[in-house]
């Protein structure tokens, strides 16, 4: 069996990328999501290896001293995020495709470890200002969470030519298909 090839997501906060990923699950690619690891307690059905694989944080930093994860990050104090390599293998010696939903500097970080075993993708909003309608659409965050989302945003922008390929999702239905033929001749090759 061929094993799986690797998918990564990246883009700021209201791009789209959520939506186009679940797009692309429905989709007949063989593809697996890789389910993180966190250091924070479950929240309400969580699950462990459903939702996020549940360390402390004592076992989080003692996984990272022995080189598990791919990446991670430590959002707060003793709140970590990461990627267990151990994840990755299980799915791909299965030869599934594994798809990653990871913030800008995980996503460079997969890609160099992998190589070109990885594709990585870019979900670039339209602008700012575009970004800003929908963040504020979405009737979910107070104005100054807004405001942080949208400086994490323009940093975020500056990654965009660090990733293979860059989708501007102006159009979703246009997107989710831009994004569908990109990974179909990824994973055809």
């Amino acid at each position: 069996m061929q094993p799986g090839k690797l998918i990564i997501f990246s883009a700021p906060s209201g791009s789209g990328k959520s939506t186009i990923i679940n797009y692309l699950l429905s989709k007949d690619l063989n593809l697996a999501f890789s389910i993180s690891a966190t250091s924070r307690a479950p929240r309400g059905t969580e699950q462990n290896g459903v939702e996020y694989y549940f360390l402390s944080p004592d076992e989080f930093r003692t996984r990272i001293a022995a080189g598990d994860f791919l990446e991670y990050e430590e959002v707060y104090t003793d709140k970590f995020y990461g990627t267990l390599k151990s994840e990755v293998e299980r799915l791909t010696a299965e030869g599934k495709n594994v798809v990653f939903d990871v913030d800008v500097v995980g996503g460079v970080n997969i890609k160099k470890f992998y190589g070109e075993r990885a594709l990585s993708i870019f979900i670039q909003p339209p602008g700012i200002d575009e970004l800003r309608r929908r963040l504020e659409g979405r009737a979910t965050d107070t104005p100054e969470v807004i405001e942080s989302r949208l400086a994490k945003a323009e940093y975020e922008l500056s990654f965009a030519p660090k990733f293979d390929t860059v989708v501007i999702n102006d159009d979703l239905m246009v997107a989710q298909e831009e994004t569908l033929n990109i990974i179909k001749d990824f994973i055809g090759k």
